[in-house]
C-alpha cells in the first residue's frame, strides 16, 4: 500500500500538481494576508466597494479572454513539440487578436461605466478610480495570456515564481504606504492590477528576450485562431465567470452595502480555495487532451478524482473552522462573514468534482458546446435565483442558489459527457 502511494507521488503528473498547488497555496497565503491588511485599514463599506470593483475587473479579464485560453491549451503543446516558426506566429496571432478586441470592448465599457454604476453596481467610484480599473483590466488580460502560455508549456515552477514575486512586490508596497497614506479603493487597484502585473512581466521579459524578439518578427496568421472551438468556449466561460459574480453584484444592486463587505470577505475565502482546483485542472488538462479512448479516460478517472479530493477536503475543513478563529484573523467587525463562508463551503464541494466533467468534455471530447449548455443553465440559475431570493434571505440566499444551480448544471454536463464517452473507441 505504501509503495503504491509512493509511486503515485512520484508520477510526473503528481510532481507537476504538487509544484503548481504549492505555488497556488503561497498565492492563497498572499491573498489572505492582503485581506487581513485591508479589513484592518478599510471600513466594511470601503472594502465592499473595492471588492465589487475588483470583481468587475476579474470578470472583465476573463470575459475578454475571447476563448484564447482553451486555444492555448489545445494547440500550443503541438507547436512546442514541432518547434517551427508556426509557434511564434501562433503566439503573436492570439495576442494581437485578444488585445485588439479587448481594447475595443474596454473603450466602450469605459464610456458607459458611469451609467452602469448608477443603475446597477452603485459603487460611487470617482473617474480616476474608473480609469485605473480599466487600465488594470488590460494588464490582467496580458498577465493571464502569458501565464497560460507558460502553463501549457508545463513551466509550472516558473509561472508560480513570477506570480508570487508579483505578490511580494504588492505586499511590500502596501506595508510601506499604509503609515503615510489612507488606503482607498483606487490605491489598492493601482497596486494590485497595474504595479503587480508589471512586477510579473519585467523579470519574464528579461529572461525571454530572445523569444520576445522572435514573436515580434513573426507574422499574424488567422488560421491559428480556430474560431469555431475558440468562440464557443469563449461564450461558455464568460457566462460561467459572470454567473460566479452575480451573487456579489446583485447584493450590491439591492443596496446591502455593509453586507456586501461581509459577503465579499467570505467569497474571497472560497475563491482562494478554488485557486487550488485551477492548479490541478491546469496540470490534468494536457493528459485529457491526449486521451482518445475509453481506456485512456478510465485511467484518468481515479487519479483525477483523487487530486480533486484535496480542495474538496479543504471546503469540508472550512465548514468546521471555529468562529473564534475567523474573529481572530479578520476581527469582530467582519464576524458575520463566518456564517456566510460556512454556508458557501458545501455547494463548492459539488463544484470541485464537476471540474472533472469540465476538462473531459472540453479537452478529450473537444465539445465546448456541452460546457456552453451547462453554463447557460448555471448563469440563469444564479441570476434568477439571486434576484428572487436575496430580498428574502439576504446574504445567505446565494448559498442556496449556488447549490441548486451547480446541481442542475453539473447533471446536465454529466449526461452530455456520458453520451460523448459512449461514442469513444474502446
Amino acid at each position: 500500500m505504501l509503495s503504491r502511494f509512493t509511486r503515485f507521488l512520484k508520477r510526473p503528473t503528481s510532481i507537476h500538481i504538487a509544484t503548481n498547488t504549492v505555488g497556488n497555496y503561497i498565492n492563497i497565503g498572499f491573498t489572505a494576508l492582503f485581506a487581513l491588511i485591508l479589513v484592518r485599514t478599510m471600513t466594511p463599506v470601503e472594502y465592499g466597494v473595492l471588492s465589487v470593483l475588483l470583481g468587475i475587473s476579474y470578470v472583465l479579464a476573463n470575459v475578454l479572454d475571447f476563448g484564447v485560453t482553451a486555444t492555448i491549451y489545445s494547440y500550443l503543446p503541438g507547436h512546442l513539440e514541432n518547434k517551427t516558426q508556426n509557434l511564434y506566429n501562433f503566439v503573436k496571432t492570439l495576442f494581437a487578436y485578444q488585445t485588439t478586441f479587448a481594447l475595443a470592448a474596454i473603450l466602450i465599457l469605459l464610456s458607459s461605466f458611469s451609467w452602469l454604476d448608477n443603475v446597477f453596481f452603485k459603487t460611487g467610484a470617482d473617474q480616476t478610480t474608473v480609469y485605473l480599473l480599466f487600465v488594470g483590466v488590460l494588464f490582467f488580460i496580458w498577465q493571464n495570456f502569458v501565464s497560460n502560455m507558460l502553463l501549457a508549456g508545463k513551466q509550472f515552477l516558473k509561472v508560480n515564481i513570477y506570480v508570487n514575486l508579483s505578490n511580494l512586490v504588492k505586499l511590500v508596497l502596501l506595508l510601506v504606504i499604509i503609515p503615510f497614506y489612507k488606503i482607498t479603493p483606487s490605491l489598492v487597484i493601482l497596486i494590485f492590477s497595474i504595479v503587480g502585473s508589471l512586477a510579473f512581466f519585467i523579470p519574464l521579459l528579461l529572461e525571454r528576450r530572445f523569444a520576445v524578439s522572435r514573436i515580434l518578427r513573426s507574422s499574424i496568421d488567422r488560421k491559428e485562431l480556430k474560431f469555431g472551438y475558440t468562440l464557443t468556449y469563449f461564450l461558455s466561460t464568460q457566462l460561467y465567470n459572470l454567473a460566479l459574480r452575480m451573487d456579489l453584484f446583485l447584493l450590491s444592486f439591492f443596496g446591502l452595502r455593509v453586507e456586501v463587505g461581509y459577503y465579499a470577505l467570505a467569497q474571497k475565502i472560497i475563491l482562494s480555495i478554488m485557486t487550488s482546483i485551477i492548479s490541478i485542472t491546469q496540470v490534468l488538462s494536457p493528459s485529457f487532451s491526449s486521451a482518445k479512448t475509453k481506456r485512456d479516460v478510465k485511467a484518468l478517472l481515479k487519479p483525477g478524482l483523487t487530486y480533486l479530493s484535496v480542495p474538496a477536503a479543504l471546503f469540508v475543513i472550512l465548514y468546521f473552522v471555529p468562529k473564534e478563529l475567523f474573529d481572530l484573523l479578520f476581527t469582530q467587525r467582519f464576524s458575520q462573514s463566518t456564517g456566510i463562508a460556512k454556508s458557501l463551503a458545501i455547494p463548492f464541494i459539488i463544484f470541485t468534482y464537476s471540474n472533472f466533467l469540465l476538462i473531459f468534455a472540453l479537452y478529450t471530447l473537444k465539445k465546448p458546446k456541452y460546457v456552453l449548455m451547462s453554463n447557460v443553465l448555471f448563469f440563469l440559475g444564479m441570476t434568477i435565483g439571486c434576484y428572487t431570493l436575496i430580498p428574502k434571505l439576504g446574504v445567505y440566499a446565494p448559498a442556496w442558489v449556488i447549490t441548486g444551480s451547480l446541481l442542475v448544471s453539473s447533471l446536465t454536463l454529466g449526461v452530455s459527457s456520458l453520451y460523448g464517452y459512449k461514442k469513444l473507441p474502446a
